[in-house]
């Protein structure tokens, strides 16, 4: 039985690396019980912390591209030579059950989402500067130097793409950062829509 009502929307999230996105959006989720986490194809190695079909749906390069030729993602990206994709099949069933759902991706998948459900609300998550952004990198210990100046390149080049949002949330404190994104999905968020000029000039600073 389809469930959807015109208070159940889709929320696309998207950031830079380092960010803070996966900590915020799984706050948001045990937030909102009621609310559906979209868990993306990946065709990168699982990572130690990880568990198929809770974090991604981890699959090799050939049945990827199947799924892609198939129809079968609603966006599809490629990032740090791997790639990453949304089921169409998975988002529609929740939405059809009555609950809102979070899309977790970069903003080249944001944008296909949006061209293919105009209807969504997109959400641009940044850190409070260039610096802390580094630093919350380095401290992961994962990377090289060489690819932490990679994605801190491609950092910079990600939030190029903020104004294509309707929402930019300064993660710099994780309580504060879960609270904006509640009022977003409650309707409320004047306060981290694009249109708001504090925010903008907020982030303008932070990219200056």
């Amino acid at each position: 039985m389809n469930k959807r009502d015109e208070k159940t929307r889709l929320f696309v999230i998207a950031a830079p690396s380092g960010a803070g996105k996966t900590t915020l959006v799984h706050a948001l989720v045990t937030h909102n019980p009621d609310l559906r986490f979209s868990i993306s194809y990946t065709t990168r190695a699982k990572r130690r912390n990880e568990a198929n079909g809770v974090d991604y749906l981890f699959v090799e390069p050939d049945e990827f591209v199947s799924l892609r030729e198939q129809g079968a993602l609603l966006e599809s990206a490629e990032v740090f030579d791997h790639f990453y994709g949304t089921s169409r099949e998975q988002v529609e069933k929740h939405l059809d059950a009555g609950h809102s759902v979070v899309l977790e991706i970069d903003w080249q998948g944001a944008r296909q989402v949006r061209e293919s459900m105009p209807e969504c609300v997109t959400i641009f998550i940044m850190p409070p500067s260039l610096a802390e952004l580094e630093r919350r990198l380095r401290d992961r210990r994962t990377d090289s130097d060489e690819v932490i100046e990679r994605r801190l390149r491609d950092a910079r080049s990600d939030m190029s793409h903020w104004q294509e949002f309707d929402h930019v949330i300064i993660n710099d404190d994780l309580d504060t950062a879960v609270a904006d994104l509640v009022d977003v999905l409650e309707g409320t968020g004047e306060t981290t829509s694009t249109c708001n000029p504090a925010l903008r000039t907020a982030v303008e600073r932070i990219l200056s």
